[in-house]
């Protein structure tokens, strides 16, 4: 989405070029490959496992942390192995939204009219603010040590980053709109008006 709107504001004129239907099932194969194999290597690291007491997962859903408290051996070769596939993905996904934003940023600031200015961050502040929201509660999640883990830290953050943003997505993005802000505006001000 970032390289999408990379291309929308930085070269506009040649958006249906390079956004081509082929590009784009090329964007989307390459994320769930790299999504298949990163699941595959956590896949085979936690098959040699031995779970000996509680088959319980404490847990909202079977996730890699919950699973890992349950294991009587050591599965520190398994979070290493998490810790880099996760760290990996971060950086790879984080480095081209940053450089995405940053070449988007550069191009906003070359626009003369505050109206354009406006509209190409509008643009991209949803987008931004779903992003910092997910990222925020995936790290949060997977990117730390098992000896921190706490059960109901994790499943609040589990639950915000699986079903609140995806629930908060449309919300996010159609607060673009004009016409869903004046209605927004037209709730706000009937609640002042109704709490006095």
């Amino acid at each position: 989405m970032a390289y999408d709107r990379y291309v929308a504001i930085c070269n506009p004129l040649h958006y249906p070029v390079i956004m081509s239907r082929r590009l784009c099932h090329a964007l989307i194969t390459g994320s769930y490959m790299i999504s298949f194999i990163e699941s595959l290597v956590n896949l085979l690291f936690m098959n040699n496992l031995h779970f000996c007491d509680s088959n319980i997962i404490y847990h909202f859903y079977c996730d890699i942390t919950p699973i890992l408290t349950l294991s009587c051996t050591d599965t520190h070769d398994t979070e290493i192995m998490i810790l880099i596939c996760g760290s990996l993905n971060v950086m790879v996904t984080l480095s081209t939204i940053s450089v995405s934003y940053i070449l988007i940023l550069s191009t906003v600031l070359k626009i003369t009219s505050s109206s354009g200015k406006r509209k190409a961050f509008s643009t991209c502040a949803s987008h931004l603010l779903g992003v910092t929201i997910y990222y925020g509660t995936t790290t949060f999640t997977y990117l730390k040590p098992r000896q921190s883990y706490s059960l109901g830290k994790d499943q609040v953050a589990s639950v915000f980053y699986t079903m609140v943003i995806p629930m908060l997505n449309p919300l996010i993005y159609s607060l673009r709109n004009k016409e869903v802000k004046n209605a927004l505006i037209r709730i706000m001000q009937k609640r002042k008006i109704f709490k006095k």
